[in-house]
């Protein structure tokens, strides 16, 4: 039986982050979930069999990420694993037609959001010398297609951070891990399109693409290694996906 832990997740709310809590939840570990519609993580800790701790965080904000670190209830304070899921893509036209706005916000929660809860993390886990923190980035961060500029570009910021954190806490207890998964069916093409659920269905049919489940379990995984296994990089794939962006039309 491993040990229980206290467990920050950012984007908790759907997808990877969501489906982790789940888990994670199972195995009795105390949880932190963190996004910005209330009503779904109200729902979420509802279903939860465990200690958790809900926050209403915009993590673009640095203001409101320090003020969630700074007001940890005494129960939740000694976070041993950060989870960075909060993450989006936005629109798919090409770097001469795509808009700024986008960027901004693939910049803002994609880079920004995922320094802000790393480094105030970070000050928890430094005064322990113990900890995980683990990132979500894509394989379009070394794998580039049409329409993926700034989002694939966000996603090579977090390959390299990762990369660059392990360098900097040599010495000490503390891990990273950054999971780069490729075609995953969740709430991602809906707010890529903007809600056009249509052009979302589009890009996963034909194809056996992953869940966000298939995700969490590996996140699950890593979080129970022991203190010595640090786990580098994941690259999980669909059997239908290869490089490019190419993929296998089933039908």
């Amino acid at each position: 039986m491993n040990e229980t832990k206290t467990i920050l997740i950012t984007g908790a709310s759907s997808g990877f982050g969501k489906e982790t809590a789940k888990l994670l939840s199972k195995e009795g570990h105390k949880l932190i979930l963190v996004a910005r519609r209330n009503e779904l993580l109200q729902k979420l800790k509802k279903e939860l069999s465990t200690d958790v701790y809900i926050a209403a965080v915009d993590v673009r904000k640095k203001n409101d990420v320090e003020n969630l670190f700074k007001n940890l209830p005494e129960k939740f304070k000694d976070v041993d694993v950060l989870i960075n899921c909060a993450g989006l893509a936005l629109g798919m036209e090409p770097a001469t037609e795509a808009a700024i706005e986008d960027w901004e916000e693939m910049v803002d929660t994609n880079i920004k959001g995922l320094m802000y809860c790393t480094r105030f993390a970070l000050d928890i886990m430094k005064k322990r010398n113990t900890g995980l923190i683990i990132n979500i980035s894509s394989i379009a961060a070394t794998v580039p297609y049409k329409g993926g500029n700034v989002y694939g570009a966000s996603k090579a910021f977090v390959k390299q951070f990762s990369r660059n954190l392990q360098t900097d806490l040599l010495g000490t207890n503390i891990k990273v891990s950054n999971i780069e998964p490729a075609m995953v069916k969740t709430e991602f093409s809906e707010v890529r399109f903007k809600g056009d659920k249509e052009k979302a269905d589009k890009v996963y049919e034909g194809v056996k693409y992953l869940t966000a489940e298939d995700i969490a379990r590996t996140l699950v995984w890593v979080v129970n290694q022991p203190s010595h296994v640090n786990i580098t990089v994941i690259e999980i794939w669909p059997v239908d996906q290869s490089f490019g962006g190419t993929t296998v039309n089933r039908h």
